[in-house]
């Protein structure tokens, strides 16, 4: 979009990223999709279809929640140019369209944005019916986008890296952890780190051999999870992005992305999805380790074992 437009610069750092690229990452194109795919036809939009435009971008916590004629009546259009609209920016239909501004929205709500959705949504304090519910929503939509080439080659990078970095920070610390912790269960040389720790820094600028470098992140999207992408790229390392929204700022250095999105606006997070995409990639890379796998869980069991780790019925 043209410089002169101040709402667009309000909203550039969702397309443009806040961190400086070197020449050497640009080799994927990022996915803002929403943004570009706008920015990209706007030349050849209507006077009416601009003002839609400009309203999305404005408002997207707003409009992320109207239909059709809500939105063509905040806008002062008819229906007609928000459907014209939505298919000239390549979406299938309004549904898909929502889904992509969502993404957006996501991306600048705060706990008290979220808390208020929330509320809003569910006047029953304890729904729990509700609740449950929007997780197989969720789960529905993992398997509406999961792709299965790309779980395939994130177990063969698991698989065939000398080690593997498995890293969170925040929220995404506990699937990181348990990605690490799970994946310890199946090969030797994994390491858990946490974004957090300033040390993540070192082991992966001191690793030595580059290997694999696993960041999960989800939304709002750390900067140490940003700045150690940036550091894991340099050191040679390939890295495997886990993320819950295409807006993911580290998409741009990963070589290979995992997408496990969600339905509505999570108040803190959504366990379900990701939780479910780590499973797929843990059962994939148990489908063909065969005797190294087994090798590897009896030298584990015997240690369980000898050190009493874990609790024996047979001890009773």
């Amino acid at each position: 979009m043209k410089q002169n437009n101040s709402y667009v610069d309000a909203y550039r750092p969702f397309v443009t990223p806040t961190i400086d690229l070197d020449a050497q990452f640009m080799d994927q194109p990022t996915s803002f999709s929403l943004l570009e795919r706008m920015y990209k036809v706007e030349e050849q939009l209507t006077p009416k279809a601009k003002i839609l435009m400009q309203y999305v971008i404005q408002n997207p916590r707003e409009a992320v929640f109207m239909r059709t004629r809500a939105l063509a009546a905040a806008c002062g259009v008819s229906e007609a140019t928000v459907v014209r609209f939505v298919v000239q920016l390549g979406y299938s239909g309004y549904r898909e369209f929502i889904r992509a501004l969502r993404d957006l929205a996501d991306s600048e709500m705060t706990l008290v944005d979220r808390v208020k959705i929330a509320r809003n949504g569910n006047a029953d304090p304890h729904g729990f019916d509700g609740v449950i519910w929007e997780e197989i929503g969720n789960l529905k939509r993992l398997l509406e986008v999961l792709d299965a080439a790309s779980v395939r080659k994130a177990a063969d990078l698991v698989v065939e890296a000398p080690h593997v970095f498995v890293i969170g920070s925040r929220l995404s610390f506990t699937f990181s952890y348990y990605l690490g912790w799970s994946l310890t269960k199946l090969r030797s040389g994994i390491s858990i780190l946490k974004g957090s720790d300033s040390t993540a820094m070192d082991s992966l600028t001191l690793a030595g051999t580059p290997g694999l470098v696993v960041i999960v992140a989800t939304t709002r999207y750390p900067n140490e999870l940003i700045r150690l992408a940036k550091v894991a790229r340099r050191n040679g390392h390939t890295l495997l992005l886990i993320a819950d929204s295409p807006l993911c700022p580290i998409s741009q250095f990963a070589h290979v992305t995992l997408m496990a999105p969600y339905e509505r606006f999570p108040v803190v997070g959504s366990p379900s999805s990701i939780s479910c995409l780590i499973n797929c990639i843990v059962l994939e890379i148990i489908r063909r380790e065969g005797d190294n796998l087994r090798r590897h869980q009896e030298k584990l069991e015997q240690a369980f074992l000898e050190n009493d780790v874990l609790y024996n019925f047979e001890k009773i």
